[in-house]
């Protein structure tokens, strides 16, 4: 079985994922088979796995680091919140169905011989497991059947490592308050403490470290910096959901959906010198926007509704009528349509119309449709969108709904599969266009044909720029993770609290 080692924070946000992308990575330096593993995740970025199975998408940065495959048993339960009191469960890769939080506290107690055996599956494929915690183990009121935190450590015997966010303040009392919330045996796992998120002159730290080793009897074994690497988020708590300004030549604005989900299909647009990607929340906030996207949603239906309660609705239809540039991903394509229906209550229930922008009637039902796809653009596009004529991409669908043509309208997109034959993917019709494909602009032509969609509408000449390669820029980012951890953390200290075990 492998050696294992957990990272584990004192709250949510304080850097655990990118704590342990970078273990991952430094191990993988080092001649080590890694994986990474969380038992349970709550986030809306999920990622599907060749063989069509839905992941959290902070694992699948993990197994990037570690240079594997990502595989669904690194991340064996997903929560996706689709209202404040109830998330949609997947276990497996699969949806089991739409939960509240106390059916689902009463349901995860079964859940923990098949988060074991997915552990143990991995545990015996790898030498060493780098495991991340959820949230802190110190709420207390939650600690009952606990999966994911101090239960999973004891399940896999890792010894752990806290991590506290000194940037937000407080990180002393955040990490002795954790220490002291703990029972006797979950605080004898923990073998490490570090200090993330860190500003400043480290001698000036020097005292406190040594006052905080003498309050919990647990080493520093590292002062990590604050880091600019540029790496998947998790979730909605990632800080640069918050840029409002417009400092690029061409302006992409992202409408925020109070459910949005897979934002990271817009990371490679943000890596763009001449873009300016802005998440906005209300329309007064457009301004003159040069491509408007509707990304991603969990919940269609309410988000639809949002966008008609708040003025969006009324906003983008008039941005279209004067000839705007409009992109719906996944829940955005259906928002654009004639109507959605809900006749399983999967969402609100009932039928609900569209912004009218798209000749597309969507119905939600099971089973949701998870798969890697492979295709190309077609070659007769309206003329707005005729830069990605011909062009293939990767990607990946993940929804619920079908939908069925109603209209006169131009295939956007084109699935290679046998199986999706049938299905539609993507359409366009003057500047309005949507598809069902995540991913896309992962794929360096796209995103060249993306720039010069907005050069020819903007009346300029096509800018003759080569789009990054997203590849090699995410290899080069873990890299530079490792890097600042190997020289941040006493990985001699790790190395002896791997091999020591609990």
């Amino acid at each position: 079985m492998a050696k294992a080692i957990m990272i584990q924070g004192t709250a949510s946000n304080v850097g655990k994922s990118l704590l342990a992308a970078g273990l991952c990575r430094i191990f993988k330096e080092d001649g080590y088979r890694v994986a990474p593993f969380k038992a349970q995740n709550m986030a809306l970025n999920s990622f599907i796995t060749k063989d069509g199975l839905e992941m959290g998408r902070a694992q699948v940065m993990q197994a990037e680091a570690a240079g594997v495959e990502p595989d669904v048993w690194m991340n064996p339960i997903l929560l996706k919140p689709t209202s404040d009191t109830g998330s949609q469960v997947i276990v497996g890769g699969k949806v089991v169905g739409t939960m509240s939080a106390k059916e689902y506290f009463r349901y995860k107690k079964s859940l923990i011989p098949y988060v074991k055996t997915a552990y143990q599956t991995l545990a015996e494929r790898f030498e060493v497991m780098v495991l991340e915690g959820a949230g802190s183990p110190a709420e207390i009121n939650l600690k009952q059947d606990d999966l994911v935190n101090m239960g999973m450590a004891k399940m896999a015997k890792a010894p752990v490592l806290l991590a506290g966010d000194i940037d937000c303040g407080g990180v002393f009392a955040a990490l002795a308050g954790t220490m002291l919330l703990l029972n006797e045996s979950e605080r004898s796992m923990v073998k490490g403490l570090i200090i993330n998120k860190f500003r400043g002159d480290r001698s000036i730290l020097r005292s406190g470290e040594d006052m905080i080793e003498q309050i919990t009897g647990v080493p520093v074994v590292g002062v990590v910096p604050y880091m600019t690497v540029d790496l998947d988020d998790e979730d909605s708590l990632a800080e640069r959901l918050q840029r409002k300004s417009s400092a690029g030549f061409f302006d992409i604005a992202v409408i925020h959906l109070p459910r949005m989900a897979n934002f990271t299909d817009f990371n490679p647009l943000e890596r763009l010198e001449m873009v300016t990607v802005r998440y906005i929340k209300r329309p007064s906030q457009l301004k003159d926007a040069d491509l408007i996207i509707l990304p991603g949603s969990k919940n269609t239906m309410a988000d639809l509704l949002w966008l008609k309660e708040s003025g969006w609705a009324a906003a983008i239809i008039r941005a279209a009528n004067k000839g705007t540039l409009i992109l719906g991903i996944c829940g955005g394509f259906q928002m654009l349509g004639e109507s959605i229906s809900d006749p399983e209550c999967l969402e609100c229930g009932g039928t609900m119309k569209g912004l009218g922008l798209l000749p597309i009637e969507t119905v939600f039902g099971l089973p949701k449709r998870q798969i890697q796809v492979t295709g190309h653009f077609s070659q007769e596009l309206s003329a707005e969108f005729a830069p990605f004529s011909g062009l293939s991409f990767t990607g990946y669908e993940i929804h619920m709904g079908q939908s069925r043509q109603s209209g006169n309208a131009l295939p956007l997109t084109l699935s290679e599969q046998p199986s999706l034959e049938e299905m539609i993917t993507g359409l366009c019709l003057d500047n309005v266009a949507g598809t069902y494909v995540h991913g896309l602009f992962e794929n360096g032509e796209v995103l060249e044909a993306l720039l010069t969609l907005l050069a020819q509408k903007k009346g300029v000449n096509p800018l003759n720029v080569q789009a990054l390669n997203w590849v090699d820029y995410k290899e080069n980012q873990y890299e530079q993770l490792a890097k600042i951890l190997r020289t941040s953390l006493d990985m001699s200290k790790i190395y002896h609290i791997l091999e020591a075990g609990i």
